[in-house]
């Protein structure tokens, strides 16, 4: 599972057949499959017009929790009339790609939005199209595509530990959950191979026991030893596996609070999120990325424009009638833009510097605990990211 825990219905998102495109892309003199900024529709009416016309979008692996994506989906599909189709809103960055590279025009995304750990497949296999956003200066250099614009990083988060309030022991840090409390309890979400929460989770473990983002394996040698005391339970800290009860603890991103706080309580169960005081862990952001084969290119290029805009505006539930009778470049100002609705998810948007210099951000969600005072957050390097999953694919099989 790359995405997270999420629970609920978000299964019921997944949609099994993807509309195929019934145009070439061309809306009048633009060309939006090789569009490479707003500029190419002549603003930002000449994109809504063109994404309307198209009228669909697909995405994949975004679950509706994770870092309020659901509010997204629908804000989107409610202000410009298009429909979104999910595919496996719980899978992983792999899948993403693998689906972009393999699967049939009728279940191709048009975006993606993937961890760090996949890009060298995907750059390597030129899956993705060249478009800079209209807030692209905003972006930092070091987490996006600085030559051809092909990727972006759009938000990132720190790892927590998620866990049911119904375990005799709440845990405050990574170490704790070493304790015979939680025997055959802990688990991750996915394989750290995979899956860049779990890839995370491994960091955030190293860095609490003595190693560092260069330095993976003690991270490695906490999860043998919780293993072998039967403390870690070999089951994807998914929606179904939480609610069967195969564990009740699961290191997860922070961003993931508040939907899943919400969500569990619909299954009866009362869930906590806290930041462990022995490490604070900022994941590499994840990476947004449009589909050199989308089959609604106009539609993707809207979407990303939509993603990595900092207006403060309407949620879905405000939008009135007389809102959706606005111009395109109208409606776009008028409405919360991505960024802003990553923050209510409790995620970091990508262009948060430049934002609070404006004061353009809203307010975060308060929904997390954290033990951590005033320890410093640490970022894995792309590179050492990079270097730490070459160990994990020989070191994770023989835990």
């Amino acid at each position: 599972m790359r995405k997270k825990f999420a629970v609920g219905i978000i299964a019921a998102m997944a949609v099994a057949i993807l509309p195929v495109a019934t145009s070439s892309g061309s809306f009048g003199a633009v060309k939006a499959s090789s569009a490479t900024s707003l500029k190419d529709f002549g603003g930002m009416n000449g994109l809504v017009a063109a994404c309307k016309k198209e009228g669909n979008l697909n995405v994949i692996t975004l679950p509706r929790d994770w870092a309020n994506y659901g509010e997204a989906m629908d804000l989107f599909s409610k202000a410009f009339g298009v429909k979104i189709y999910d595919d496996n809103p719980d899978g992983s960055s792999a899948y993403e790609v693998q689906t972009i590279k393999t699967a049939p025009a009728s279940k191709q995304p048009d975006v993606v939005d993937v961890g760090v750990s996949v890009l060298d497949d995907a750059v390597g296999n030129d899956i993705f199209a060249e478009y800079r956003v209209a807030t692209w200066n905003a972006i930092p250099n070091a987490w996006k595509d600085t030559l051809n614009a092909k990727y972006y990083g759009d938000y990132a988060g720190q790892i927590a530990i998620m866990y049911d309030t119904s375990i005799p022991y709440a845990p405050k840090s990574i170490k704790d959950l070493l304790r015979p409390e939680f025997k055959g309890l802990v688990a991750i979400s996915g394989d750290p191979t995979q899956a860049q929460q779990a890839l995370m989770s491994v960091f955030a473990a190293s860095v609490a026991n003595g190693g560092s983002t260069s330095n993976i394996q003690p991270g490695i040698d906490f999860f043998k030893k919780l293993k072998e005391n039967g403390n870690f339970v070999a089951v994807n800290g998914n929606t179904t596996n939480f609610a069967a009860g195969a564990y009740k603890v699961v290191l997860n991103w922070n961003f993931n609070g508040p939907g899943t706080v919400a969500a569990a309580k619909q299954l009866g169960k009362d869930v906590k999120f806290v930041i462990p005081s022995d490490a604070v862990l900022q994941g590499t952001p994840y990476m947004q990325a449009i589909n050199k084969t989308a089959p609604h290119p106009a539609c993707a290029r809207l979407w990303e424009e939509f993603m990595y805009s900092q207006n403060k505006g309407k949620i879905t539930s405000q939008l009135t009638a007389a809102d959706l009778k606005l111009s395109g470049e109208k409606l776009f100002a008028a409405i919360l833009g991505g960024q802003n609705i990553f923050i209510s998810g409790g995620a970091t948007p990508i262009e948060f510097p430049a934002m609070a210099a404006k004061k353009l951000n809203i307010a975060p969600p308060a929904s997390i605990t954290s033990y951590a005072g005033k320890l410093a957050a640490v970022t894995p390097s792309a590179d050492s990211q990079a270097a730490a999953k070459k160990i994990l694919v020989a070191a994770w099989p023989n835990l």
